[in-house]
């Protein structure tokens, strides 16, 4: 039997869940499907410097960038004294795939055991892992939590193209703290109004679309890379607002791209290897039911006419298959030549890719097909940023000034 605390259905009453804030605008819609379900969390917004230190401090140094800061996040939280260590949780995710992230729970507890081992922390993953966990995932909340990331996707675009345009600074901000409220409220009672997308997709559209926006032409500026730097503020050093002050729009693939993503994966390989079980037709049932909904965001998006629709994942999928096989799932794999492909087919020249310390995937994913997205798109202009504990800000952010400035002569 392992030798660490799990957490317990007496807990759910008695402790307070921390968790890493990855996507500022989704985590709150998912945060409060938990509070439905009884359980008390907390996003943690803490980012100074003591995160990364107390990462390299409790991490050896060839774990990936991303798990150094979330292991750290938690250390320094702990160490804060805000939290009361023995009514205190900690919650990371899993995927279940060939990433390291997967094993990185272990580097946690091991860190969580030399210092605070009253401390239990939880997994939240749809693979089956810890199943000793009092902390679990059911249907309905699967459900819920689906609907949350189209939400979520649909706040986040819609946000990023007001803000970066607004003439009165300030309205996409307010707008955003609106839908998360009235949305977190929905989810947060228990009510099934979420379900009325027809309804609440035309009110968010419509709402966002009333804010006046200037017409001035902005670089448009795709951000692509390892999910956690790609979306996490603390991971990618605030990349979204540097490129809003260098006069920049920041367009951010969905997070659903990446649900489906690991989705297909499971039955994809079953495919490739002839080894299809109940497991990956599972896999592709839920598969087939999250595009019905991505289609129905997207139609809704098409007829409104304010903002561009997200990216069509089997359009995605299609795209890959020009540059790289579907069989390449490691960390991000196929996933990101696709984005950078369609980006660029959709007038996003300008594409940064955040790269992490010691995620390889990513790397040979990413660097390797850039040349060959440059050579079906001239426009393109690719730029690799490596983000890890010895990379300062400052030649993070000149290296995408110099981009930046390509863009301009452009």
């Amino acid at each position: 039997m392992a030798d660490y605390v799990r957490f317990t259905e007496d807990m759910i009453k008695t402790h307070t869940i921390l968790v890493p804030n990855m996507l500022p605008v989704h985590f709150r819609l998912l945060m409060a499907i938990f509070e439905h379900k009884g359980y008390k969390v907390e996003l943690l917004e803490n980012d100074s410097r003591a995160v990364v230190d107390e990462g390299l401090k409790n991490v050896h140094n060839d774990a990936c960038y991303p798990a150094l800061l979330v292991i750290g996040q938690f250390m320094d939280a702990l160490n804060s004294g805000k939290y009361d260590p023995n009514t205190t949780a900690l919650m990371i995710t899993q995927t279940g795939g060939g990433c390291r992230a997967s094993n990185y729970i272990h580097l946690l507890r091991k860190a969580v055991a030399k210092n605070y081992p009253q401390v239990p922390v939880v997994s939240l993953n749809f693979s089956g892992l810890e199943k000793d966990s009092a902390f679990r995932i059911t249907a309905p909340m699967f459900l819920r939590l689906l609907y949350a990331v189209l939400y979520g996707d649909l706040l986040m675009t819609c946000y990023n193209k007001c803000r970066t345009y607004e003439i009165n600074k300030g309205e996409a901000k307010a707008m955003l703290d609106k839908w998360q409220k009235r949305l977190g409220d929905i989810f947060r009672k228990g009510s099934r109004e979420y379900l009325k997308t027809k309804k609440l997709y035309p009110q968010i559209l419509n709402d966002f679309g009333s804010i006046k926006l200037s017409d001035e032409k902005k670089i448009r500026v795709g951000i692509v890379g390892e999910i956690y730097v790609k979306y996490s503020p603390l991971a990618n050093n605030h990349l979204e607002d540097f490129l809003l002050s260098e006069g920049c729009e920041p367009v951010v693939p969905s997070l659903l791209e990446f649900v489906m993503y690991c989705a297909s994966g499971t039955f994809t390989d079953a495919e490739f290897y002839d080894n299809k079980s109940t497991q990956s037709r599972i896999y592709k049932l839920g598969y087939k039911l999250i595009y019905s909904k991505q289609k129905e965001l997207i139609k809704m998006m098409k007829e409104q006419g304010s903002f561009e629709p997200l990216h069509d994942f089997e359009h995605l999928r299609h795209l890959a298959d020009k540059y790289i096989s579907q069989g390449v799932v490691m960390g991000e794999g196929w996933l990101i030549p696709a984005e950078m492909a369609a980006l660029a087919q959709s007038g996003v020249d300008n594409i940064i890719c955040t790269q992490p310390f010691g995620c390889l995937p990513n790397h040979i994913v990413a660097k390797g097909m850039s040349r060959a997205i440059k050579q079906d798109n001239p426009n393109a202009n690719i730029v690799a940023i490596d983000y890890d504990p010895g990379a300062t800000r400052v030649n993070q952010e000149n290296r995408i000034k110099l981009m930046l400035a390509n863009a301009k002569r452009n």
